[in-house]
Formats: C-alpha cells, sequence, structure tokens
C-alpha cells in the first residue's frame, strides 16, 4: 500500500548521450508522453538550447525558461507550464541557455544549481512522478547539473557502427559525477532506437549491447519510423500525432519498462487514477 499521505518527489531522469542525432529529444518527449498517457504526472526540462523538446511539444510561450530557473534562480511556479497533453508539463528552452556555459564557471554552485531548483519545496504541489530532463548533445555544464540533479540516466544508442564505443566517455563522466556530486545516481538503462530489424547492423549492435550491457538494455527497441520523424514537424509526440504507429507503441511499451522498473512511483499514479 503506498502511503500518499508523506510526500514523496518525483523520480527524476537525465535523458542523454554527448552525440547527436540519436534519437534524445525524440525519446524524451514520446516517453514523457507515454508515462503521462498512462497516467503519470511528467515534467519535461528541456536543457538543450536548440529547445527541440520545446519545440516538439507544441510550446510557444517561451518567456521564462530553463535560464530563468537555473541562472536567475526563478520559482518554479513561473517557469513550468502545461502542454496540451494532459498530465505532461514543460519548463521550455531557448537559445539563451547557450550561454551557460560560460555563465556557470564562475558560480560556485555550478553543478548544483539544477539540483536545488527541481527540489524547491513548490515541486510537491504539482505532485509529478517523473521528472525526465533532456540534455543537451554534449558533455558540458549543462549535462553535469542534469546528472547531479537526476536519480538516473537513461541513455539513448543509435543502431549503428561505432555505437558502443561513444558510450565509453558517457559513462566515465557519470563516473565522475557519483564519485565527487551524486553517489546514488544510476543508470536507468539503455534504449536501442533507430532500429531496423531487416538490417544486419541494427541487429549486431543489439547483439554486442546485450553481451557487454546485458540487463542494462531495454527489452524495448523504438524502430527506425516515419511517423516518428514527422511528428515534430505537427508540434506532436508520435502517441498524438499517429496513436497505432510502430513508433507511437514502441514508446508505450518503454514507457511500462520504466514504470516497471519504478514500481513505488508508478504505484503512487495508479492510486491517484483511482480517485
Amino acid at each position: 500500500m503506498v502511503d500518499l499521505s508523506r510526500p514523496a518527489g518525483p523520480r527524476i531522469m537525465a535523458v542523454a548521450n554527448q552525440k547527436g542525432g540519436v534519437g534524445k529529444t525524440t525519446t524524451a518527449i514520446n516517453l514523457a508522453a507515454g508515462l503521462a498517457e498512462a497516467g503519470c504526472k511528467v515534467l519535461v526540462v528541456d536543457l538543450d538550447p536548440q529547445g527541440n523538446a520545446s519545440t516538439g511539444l507544441g510550446v510557444e510561450d517561451r518567456d521564462w525558461t530553463t535560464y530563468d530557473l537555473i541562472l536567475d534562480e526563478a520559482p518554479l511556479e513561473a517557469v513550468v507550464q502545461e502542454t496540451e497533453i494532459e498530465n505532461l508539463s514543460i519548463v521550455p528552452a531557448t537559445v539563451d541557455l547557450s550561454s551557460a556555459d560560460i555563465e556557470l564557471i564562475s558560480n560556485e554552485k555550478r553543478s548544483y544549481l539544477l539540483h536545488d531548483a527541481l527540489r524547491q519545496p513548490a515541486i510537491d504541489k504539482f505532485s509529478f512522478d517523473f521528472v525526465l530532463i533532456d540534455c543537451p548533445p554534449s558533455l558540458n555544464l549543462l549535462t553535469v547539473n542534469a546528472m547531479v540533479a537526476a536519480h538516473s540516466v537513461l541513455v539513448p544508442l543509435q543502431s549503428e557502427f561505432f555505437a558502443l564505443e561513444g558510450l565509453s566517455q558517457l559513462m566515465l563522466t557519470i563516473r565522475e559525477v557519483r564519485q565527487s556530486a551524486n553517489p546514488d545516481l544510476r543508470i536507468e538503462g539503455i534504449v536501442l532506437t533507430m532500429y531496423d530489424n531487416r538490417n544486419n547492423l541494427s541487429r549486431q549492435v543489439e547483439k554486442d549491447a546485450r553481451d557487454n550491457l546485458g540487463e542494462m538494455v531495454f527489452k524495448t527497441k523504438i524502430p527506425r519510423n516515419v511517423r516518428v520523424s514527422e511528428a515534430p514537424s505537427f508540434a506532436l509526440p508520435v502517441l498524438q500525432y499517429d496513436s497505432g504507429s510502430l513508433g507511437a507503441m514502441a514508446y508505450r511499451h518503454l514507457a511500462r519498462e520504466i514504470m516497471q522498473k519504478n514500481k513505488k512511483v508508478a504505484a503512487r499514479a495508479a492510486v491517484r487514477r483511482a480517485k
């Protein structure tokens, strides 16, 4: 039985890979949509100066952004905004965030600013079950902030040659963050993206990943799917753009795996839905 009388903070996940084009933002917004569809209350924190997660969720109002949250210590109530998708909110980003690395260097708490921002007492008012942080495609101070703030790191891994080699630097960064700032940080899992079952290379990457990383690799594989690629141009997750597509079904399965791994968080959401 889950005790809802005691506030429990959301499960915070950094969606990270320093390599661009691996489906990181696509995974962040579609996993968020899958969790929201399952009844969880979800917050996406767009930490990428490109703001693609904000665009992909149809956010036009960006007067208050992650820049304000981190560098100007804006209250959560000011920066969190609801999306058109039920149970899904976002802190959007703009290109202003591109200067954050330089501005953070002189701040003594430079690695802890997002951690502190997401632990404001106001976070309890939103009753979020999950917070997904969409990291920039680099291992900079913004990504370090995400890892210090997070309970775990979700790694999208493109099914292509050299995919596993690119993981080594990310794993090293995670280890360093564990040693210096966040000893409880863990790997939520590795999710294979842009997977083509007809392609020998995709199958070989999957075999290598499972042989080397074992149960860290999610059972769900995100297929290379035209509907997933089209959805952002309509400012929608693929679950809303084409609910019956292979991509939408894959992200639903991934959301279920995530909820299974985080049973206590998922149970809170289930109890709230039943009320």
